[in-house]
């Protein structure tokens, strides 16, 4: 499984908030299932409860009730930056000089491990290895002359990278993203209450209305009635690097983000791969969840039937007693498992959205071929991972993914697949209405903000993939 750093949740001055934040996190919980917490904030200070799990898993009604205010931050986090541990887990609550700073973040920061040796040189003490605590202990130094917006302009100023922030200080809330936009953030209203989230999936389950996304290196402030926008320090680049990934794998596909439809992206990214490349086959076959939309455009263009002949369990959850070692692949089928009766003699044309590492399709294949599959042919839509992102996806080095190592034919074989055919870089951009606006840098390896804590070495070696 790829994974996405996090998902942040933001509601001001509404009387069921943290409930209210609960539900947000809820919805999001694709973007992170290592962590939860939300902190609330009320006359008599903050409250906060987090930990390691799932949302449902972390939180209980007794949870809830405690977490008093009516103004809530809450956060789901996966690790990319730091380690997976109940230190790391957000949003941040940090006390200083009789004040409570509160702080989510999703992204990740290319300069942090240079921040943070400045940080230590200087006197500073961390408590975890996350560089969502880089931030904190920048900010905290910028109020001691700044108010909230104030310190929060002067703190992005020095940090490099993919960041949307959620901040709360003395009852004062701002929301901010990074000036190329790297990740979603969206603003709306639940009965007249500012609420922020990654995903707008987050505002349709809570019937909140969404009024549009955070602009890049936009701060949203909040503080009493007052909503207001202001813009960080220093120009604007020429044009977003909004991450492209979101939009082929990591929002939900009833999202919107980017401006952008992400049901229908993807629809027009399964139509632009049948224009590429259909071949003859009995049938179009999705493995579950992730190819599902791009292979229902897929066979629409291509007048392919559609099946599912890969069934998934959805009650997997993260954890499960472990199988025997004679029990081989006992994850992968676990999560998926096929209708027998429709592969034997068949010759199948598989939809996904990305090949990472390999690993799965090939064991995916190997079982298809086992059933009796007379032709396994794959279409991705999406172009080669070639590169490592460091700006909050978890992909893994160079020298883990396939496509850094192999050519198509080499690929193919490994896979034991009749045909493969990725989407070119211009069918995805195809299916988006500002494909000027995309960081595509985990396919072509053209880096927006060069990463400074791995020193501009992408060679297959390079140790950047452990980010």
């Amino acid at each position: 499984m790829i994974k996405h750093e996090c998902g942040v949740f933001g509601i001001y001055d509404h009387e069921e908030a943290a409930r209210l934040a609960y539900f947000g996190l809820y919805a999001q919980q694709h973007r992170g299932q290592e962590s939860a917490g939300i902190v609330t904030f009320d006359t008599d200070g903050v409250h906060e409860h987090k930990g390691m799990g799932l949302v449902p898993d972390v939180f209980s009604e007794g949870h809830l009730k405690a977490l008093t205010g009516r103004t809530a931050i809450g956060h789901v986090r996966y690790s990319t930056t730091g380690r997976s541990s109940s230190s790391n887990a957000q949003p941040f609550l940090a006390h200083f000089k009789g004040r409570d700073v509160v702080l989510a973040h999703n992204g990740n920061l290319v300069n942090a491990a240079q921040l943070r040796e400045d940080l230590e040189n200087e006197g500073a003490i961390f408590s975890t290895s996350n560089d969502t605590e880089v931030f904190m202990h920048l900010l905290v130094r910028a109020l001691r002359h700044n108010d909230l917006p104030g310190a929060v302009k002067e703190t992005c100023a020095r940090v490099r990278g993919a960041y949307c922030l959620l901040v709360m200080v003395d009852g004062v809330m701002v929301a901010v993203r990074d000036p190329h936009g790297f990740h979603p953030l969206a603003f709306g209203r639940m009965n007249g209450s500012p609420v922020f989230a990654s995903e707008t999936c987050a505002f349709d389950l809570l019937e909140a209305d969404f009024e549009r996304s955070v602009k890049p290196g936009e701060m949203i402030i909040v503080d009493g009635n007052s909503v207001r926008s202001d813009h960080l320090m220093g120009p604007l680049p020429e044009k977003p690097r909004q991450c492209i990934f979101e939009l082929v794998y990591f929002a939900r596909p009833d999202s919107y983000i980017f401006d952008e439809q992400v049901y229908l992206c993807r629809k027009k990214m399964g139509w632009n791969l049948a224009d590429e490349s259909a071949p003859e086959v009995d049938y179009v076959m999705p493995f579950p969840d992730s190819g599902i939309y791009p292979a229902l455009g897929f066979a629409q263009r291509s007048g392919l039937p559609y099946e599912h002949a890969m069934i998934r369990n959805h009650y997997v959850g993260r954890t499960f007693i472990q199988p025997s070692q004679s029990m081989r692949s006992f994850g992968v089928r676990v999560k998926i498992n096929p209708v027998r009766e429709m592969i034997d003699g068949k010759r199948i044309c598989i939809i996904d959205d990305s090949i990472v590492r390999g690993t799965t399709m090939m064991t995916r294949v190997k079982k298809l071929r086992e059933l009796g599959a007379k032709e396994v042919h794959i279409r991705i839509s999406s172009p080669p991972v070639k590169f490592p992102c460091f700006y909050g996806i978890d992909f893994s080095s160079r020298g883990e993914l396939i496509a850094a190592q192999h050519n198509l034919a080499e690929i193919t074989r490994k896979l034991d697949v009749d045909s493969l055919h990725y989407l070119s870089i211009a069918g995805l951009l195809g299916s988006v209405s500002k494909p000027q606006h995309y960081c595509m840098a985990c396919f072509t390896g053209e880096y927006p903000v060069p990463c400074d804590d791995c020193a501009g070495k992408f060679s297959l070696e390079s140790p950047c993939a452990s980010r």
